[in-house]
């Protein structure tokens, strides 16, 4: 499937990898995939997003919350509920580390997982359950389109069909409509033509 991709989605693909790498996660999930589109922005698909009104930090920040809990704090919504609870308000003090140290203050702080012997997973390769889905979605929306490849814009139908990632969620978290989304790729891929 992958000779299909474009140069731009194979970018965008392995730039996907690089962010999970950074990220010290394993494996690509789609927000990934999603802040590498976002981060193509010259791609039909980053064009879209961009002009729908979705800004690539607001995403990023929402990514950033989502796998690493709270404000990058390493602790879930339970954990942030309870300090709550106490009298602790774990915004105010993220706040006041990332203003004294810097944006990745705490990230930096999380110890990087440790390699093991094995260094994928098998079967799954670097991608999550989700995001081969995405991939998989991506060819499919091709094929329904009759196109003989497979562009950023096709990457982009494969995160909003999926709708249930963390990709997805960010993406609806920072006010975008899917539908709406599906409907701007379309309508930029018929103008394309």
């Amino acid at each position: 499937m992958f000779e299909r991709f474009t140069d731009r989605a194979r970018a965008v693909v392995r730039d996907a990898v690089e962010q999970a790498r950074s990220d010290g996660r394993r494996p690509v999930g789609t927000a990934h995939l999603l802040l590498a589109v976002l981060d193509d922005g010259d791609g039909l698909a980053g064009r879209v997003l961009t002009e729908a009104g979705v800004d690539p930090d607001d995403v990023r920040a929402r990514v950033r919350r989502q796998t690493t809990g709270d404000g990058g704090t390493g602790l879930d919504e339970a954990d942030a509920a309870a300090l709550r609870e106490i009298g602790i308000d774990l915004a105010a003090i993220v706040a006041r580390i990332e203003d004294s140290f810097g944006p990745d203050a705490l990230r930096e702080a999380v110890p990087a997982p440790r390699r093991r012997w094995r260094t994928h997973r098998p079967g799954g390769g670097p991608f999550s359950p989700r995001s081969r889905k995405v991939m998989e979605l991506a060819l499919r929306e091709a094929v329904r389109l009759r196109h003989r490849h497979i562009g950023t814009e096709h990457i982009l139908l494969g995160l909003l069909r999926e709708s249930g990632g963390r990709g997805a969620r960010a993406l609806t978290g920072a006010g975008a409509d899917l539908d709406d989304l599906r409907r701007r790729v379309e309508s930029a891929l018929r103008t394309a033509a």
